[in-house]
C-alpha cells in the first residue's frame, strides 16, 4: 500500500543534506566575514578603489610681445574595439530590432569612414575580430574567449592622435544616421574609444629652437627654457578617488576625495619672435652662400642685458626632435653656451680698456707697431706678426681701428701679466655667464703662474684664450652698458594660469669692470672699426655711429693650428653715444667658400651685422645720430691726417 508522505529516513537524509549545505554557508560566510575579514576587505578595496590621475596643463612659453614659442593641446588616440558590435547585438534577442540595430551600426561606421578619410572597407578591417592564443597557465574569464579558445584582443589602435574638435564630431551623435526619429539620442560607432593625452607642440617649428628647448614623449624636459623652467611650467596634477566596477571603469557616483589639477604657470622670454626670424634668416643666408660649420649671431639690449635673439647654425625643428639624424645631433646643441673657440682680434677690448681705466694710456698715446721683439720683464719676448704692414708708429686708436698685434701686446704688457689677466677675469672670461638656457662651459682663461713666455704677447690678440660667444658679446656688452658686466638674461615675466605676473626679472649688474668714461672713450675707439679707415667698414650704416671689432681667429684644434681653417667674428653695438642694440656674428670654418679662401670677419662676419642691424632700425625705431661729439678717428689718434 502506498504511503501519502516520504518516510522519517528520507526526512531525515533531506534535512540533514539542508543543514550541512546551510552549516558550509555559514562556515563560509564565518571565514570570509571574521575570520579573513582583513585580507578580503584590502583585496576588495585594492580591486574596487580607483585613484585616478588628472593631469594638470603644461604652461606655455612666450616671447617678449606674447606670441606663443611652445604650448600644450589636447588630443585623443583612436582605437576601436573589434568585439563591441558582437557585444552590443549579443544582449538584444534576435529578430526585427536586433536586424534594426546592426544596420543603423553599419550607416554609423560608413560615416565615422568618411569622417576618417577611411575607406569602408579599411575601417571593416580594424572591426575584424583580432585575437591571440592562450599563453599557458593564462587564467582567461569564458566570455573574452572566441568559440575556438583564443584570447579576444579588445582594443585595436589605429590612430596616435587627433584634434579635440574632430573627436567631437566623431562622438557626436548628430553626425551619424540613425535609423530613429530622433537624432539627438543616436550613439557613436561601437566600440570608437578615445583616450585623451596632453602633447606639447611649437607653433614656429624650429625658431629659438636652442633656447626654447623641448620635451620628450614623456613629459620629461630636455633643454632649454623647458627645463630650465620646468618648476613654473609643469604645474601639479591632481587626482580623484571613487570605486570601479568588475572591468575597471570607473564609477562617478561613487567619488569620495577629489584635488583639482593646478595647471602650470607661463614663462615670457625676452625673445622677440620678428628679431630671432631676422637672425635666423640671416644665418640660414650664411649656411647657404658659404657652408660654415657652424655659426651663432645674439641680438640684445647692451642696457638690461636681455636678449632679443639667439640662434645657432645648423639648427632643428622642435616638433621633429626625434627625427634628427644621428650624423646630426650637434645642431641640437646650443653652441652659444657649449662651444668655445681662440676669439681673435675682438679680445683686444680687454688690453685697450685695461689700460686707459689704470691710466697708463689715452687714445693718442703711441707705440711703435713695426718692431718684431720687445724686452719684458728681464726678457726679451717675440712679438705676433701682423696682418697689415704700418708705416708709422700707431695711436690706441689707430691700434683699436687697424687691429694691430704688436700694439695689444704692448698695452697688456703696461698693464703685467697679473692685471691683465685680472681685466679679462673682470669682463667675464673664464667663467660662465648664468646664461639659464642648458649646459654651459668657462672657456678656458689661465692664470699667470700656467703662462708660457709667449702669453702675454698672444693673449692680448685672442690667442691662448678659449671663450664661449655669449661670454664675448657678454664681454662687448660692458663697453656698450657703460663699464658694468650685466648678466645675461632671456627670462622677462612669470605669470600664473591666469596671466597674473607672478615674477619680474630685473637688469641684474654683477660688477663694474670700467669707469663710464672709459667706457665711452672705448666707444669711440671702436667706431673707428666701423670706418672707411678701420678694418670692418663693411659693418659701417650711414646716419649711425657703429661700434665693434672684428675677429679672424686660425681654428685651435685637436691640439694644433689649422692654418687654412678660420673663426671669423663681427661683435658690436649701436648707436654707440646710447647704445639700443648690441649684435655678436661668429662663423666658424667658412673659408672654403670665402673671398680669397680665407673668411675674414670683415668680409663674412661685419657684412652679416649691417644686415641685420638695418632691418632692426625700422622694426624697434632706432633713430640715427650724429658723430660722437664731432669726435673723428685722426682726432683720438692726436690729430694724425
Amino acid at each position: 500500500m502506498s504511503r501519502g508522505f516520504s518516510s522519517s529516513h528520507r526526512l531525515s537524509l533531506l534535512a540533514a543534506f539542508a543543514l550541512a549545505g546551510f552549516g558550509l554557508v555559514g562556515g563560509q560566510l564565518l571565514r570570509l566575514q571574521v575570520f579573513n575579514r582583513a585580507v578580503r576587505l584590502a583585496e576588495i578595496n585594492r580591486t574596487r578603489d580607483a585613484v585616478v590621475v588628472v593631469p594638470a596643463r603644461r604652461g606655455d612659453i612666450l616671447d617678449a610681445r606674447g606670441d606663443t614659442l611652445a604650448t600644450s593641446r589636447t588630443k585623443v588616440a583612436l582605437a576601436i574595439d573589434p568585439w563591441a558590435l558582437d557585444d552590443l547585438l549579443a544582449t538584444e534577442k534576435p529578430g526585427p530590432r536586433q536586424e534594426q540595430l546592426r544596420r543603423a551600426e553599419l550607416e554609423k561606421r560608413a560615416t565615422l569612414a568618411l569622417l576618417l578619410g577611411m575607406s569602408a572597407a579599411e575601417l571593416d578591417l580594424l572591426y575584424a575580430p583580432v585575437s591571440r592564443d592562450r599563453q599557458p597557465g593564462e587564467k582567461v574569464d569564458a566570455r573574452n574567449l572566441t568559440a575556438n579558445g583564443r584570447v579576444k584582443i579588445r582594443f585595436v589602435k589605429f590612430n596616435d592622435g587627433v584634434e579635440e574638435s574632430f573627436y567631437a564630431r566623431l562622438t557626436d551623435g548628430n553626425n551619424y544616421p540613425s535609423s530613429g526619429k530622433n537624432n539627438s539620442t543616436s550613439t557613436p560607432a561601437a566600440g570608437l574609444v578615445g583616450e585623451r593625452y596632453s602633447v606639447r607642440t611649437y607653433p614656429h617649428g624650429q625658431l629659438a629652437a636652442h633656447v626654447v628647448g623641448y620635451i620628450n614623449r614623456d613629459e620629461h624636459p630636455v633643454t632649454g627654457m623647458e627645463q630650465f623652467a620646468d618648476f613654473y611650467l609643469r604645474g601639479a596634477d591632481g587626482w580623484r578617488e571613487s570605486d570601479k566596477d568588475g572591468r575597471g571603469r570607473e564609477l562617478a557616483q561613487f567619488r569620495t576625495r577629489e584635488a583639482p589639477a593646478a595647471d602650470g604657470w607661463s614663462v615670457m622670454l625676452s625673445l622677440d619672435a620678428m628679431v630671432q626670424n631676422i637672425v635666423e634668416q640671416e644665418l640660414a643666408g650664411l649656411g647657404k652662400k658659404f657652408e660654415p660649420a657652424s655659426a651663432t649671431i645674439i641680438v640684445s639690449d647692451p642696457r638690461t642685458g636681455f636678449i632679443l635673439a639667439l640662434g645657432n647654425y645648423p639648427t632643428f625643428n622642435l616638433n621633429e626632435y626625434n627625427q634628427v639624424p644621428r650624423a646630426a645631433l650637434a645642431s641640437m646643441k646650443n653652441i652659444a653656451a657649449t662651444d668655445s673657440y681662440e676669439p681673435g682680434s675682438v679680445f683686444k677690448i680687454v688690453a685697450a680698456s685695461g689700460a686707459l681705466e689704470e691710466g697708463l694710456v689715452t687714445p693718442a698715446s703711441i707705440f711703435d707697431c713695426s718692431i718684431e721683439k720687445i724686452d719684458y720683464a728681464g726678457r726679451v719676448r717675440s712679438l705676433p706678426r701682423e696682418d697689415h704692414t704700418f708705416d708709422h708708429p700707431l695711436s690706441v686708436a689707430e691700434i683699436i681701428s687697424h687691429s694691430s698685434n704688436r700694439g695689444a701686446a704692448q698695452l697688456a704688457m703696461r698693464l703685467g701679466d697679473q692685471r691683465f689677466y685680472d681685466y679679462a677675469r673682470a669682463f667675464g672670461f673664464g667663467q660662465r655667464t648664468g646664461f639659464p638656457g642648458g649646459p654651459e662651459v668657462n672657456g678656458d682663461l689661465k692664470p699667470p703662474n700656467k703662462w708660457d713666455g709667449l702669453t702675454i704677447t698672444r693673449m692680448p690678440m685672442g690667442q691662448s684664450v678659449a671663450v664661449t660667444v655669449l661670454q664675448m658679446h657678454q664681454a662687448m656688452g660692458v663697453i656698450a652698458s657703460g663699464g658694468e658686466l650685466l648678466r645675461p638674461q632671456v627670462v622677462r615675466q612669470i605669470r600664473d594660469a591666469a596671466g597674473a605676473v607672478i615674477y619680474r626679472f630685473e637688469r641684474t649688474p654683477v660688477h663694474r669692470v670700467v669707469s663710464a668714461r672709459t667706457a665711452q672713450t672705448m666707444a669711440q675707439l671702436l667706431m673707428g672699426v666701423a670706418s672707411s679707415e678701420g678694418t670692418a667698414p663693411e659693418a659701417a650704416i650711414p646716419g649711425f655711429e657703429v661700434a665693434g671689432k672684428t675677429g679672424t681667429a686660425q681654428k685651435f684644434q685637436d691640439g694644433k693650428i689649422w692654418e687654412h681653417h678660420h673663426v671669423a667674428s663681427f661683435v658690436g653695438f649701436f648707436p654707440a653715444s646710447r647704445p639700443q642694440v648690441a649684435i655678436s656674428v661668429i662663423v666658424d670654418d667658412a673659408d672654403a667658400h670665402a673671398p680669397g679662401g680665407v673668411a675674414y670677419g670683415a668680409k663674412v662676419a661685419a657684412p652679416a651685422f649691417r644686415r641685420i642691424a638695418e632691418q632692426l632700425i625700422p622694426y624697434l625705431d632706432i633713430k640715427p645720430v650724429t658723430a660722437l661729439s664731432g669726435v673723428s678717428l685722426s682726432a683720438l689718434a692726436g690729430g694724425r691726417p
